[in-house]
């Protein structure tokens, strides 16, 4: 039978994804229950087996739709040849895209150990798709004379878990606004890799 826009399982599904990632990112993936998420959700723990075959399944589900996301958004941004403004385009991107998902992120990074050895691959796999468009502005700078990196792919994991790390402590209330942290990282991470 079709489901029609609207039904109950269109609405549920969505929202057990919400429990779990909600659930997983303050608690652990190995210390919550299917239990624990059909009760969120406000449904029997039997029920949740209409939109998820298991616990893995709604991991991966919602680290695959995470780095589906975070591709799409980066595919969308504009484009320049100069490594430099590349750069720096990466930077406010990876920091403003970061910022407005806390969850998902802590269990981007955290989780990816809870993943099958199948599902981690898949995951892997997405993730050095986007390292690997951070490497090519280093490559570009390098033969441009503008950047001093020794190994790209070292670099490139080093400034994504560096802006990364501003989900850890920036609050929107806090001293700086986001766009003040944007500047005082792009200034960070033009300098380490300066030639």
């Amino acid at each position: 039978m079709a489901r029609t826009q609207g039904s109950h399982s269109d609405i549920t599904g969505p929202r057990v994804r919400e429990a779990a990632l909600s659930l997983f990112a303050r608690h652990g993936y190995a210390a919550v229950s299917m239990r624990q998420i059909a009760g969120a959700v406000g449904v029997q723990a039997g029920a949740l087996y209409n939109y998820t075959p298991d616990k893995q399944t709604l991991l991966y589900e919602l680290m695959k739709a995470h780095m589906d996301e975070l591709l799409a958004a980066r595919a969308a941004e504009p484009v320049t040849d100069d490594p430099m403004a590349a750069l720096e385009g990466f930077t406010r991107f990876h920091i403003r895209f970061h910022a407005r998902r806390p969850e998902a992120v802590f269990i981007s990074y955290m989780e990816l150990r809870n993943l099958s050895p199948e599902n981690f691959a898949v995951i892997e796999e997405l993730r050095k798709t986007y390292e690997t468009q951070l490497q090519d502005i280093l490559h570009r700078g390098v033969a441009a004379g503008c950047f001093a990196v020794t190994d790209a792919r070292i670099a490139s994991m080093a400034l994504i878990a560096m802006l990364t790390g501003v989900n850890t402590w920036f609050r929107e209330k806090g001293r700086l606004s986001l766009p003040e942290v944007e500047e005082i990282y792009c200034d960070m991470v033009r300098k380490s890799v300066a030639a």
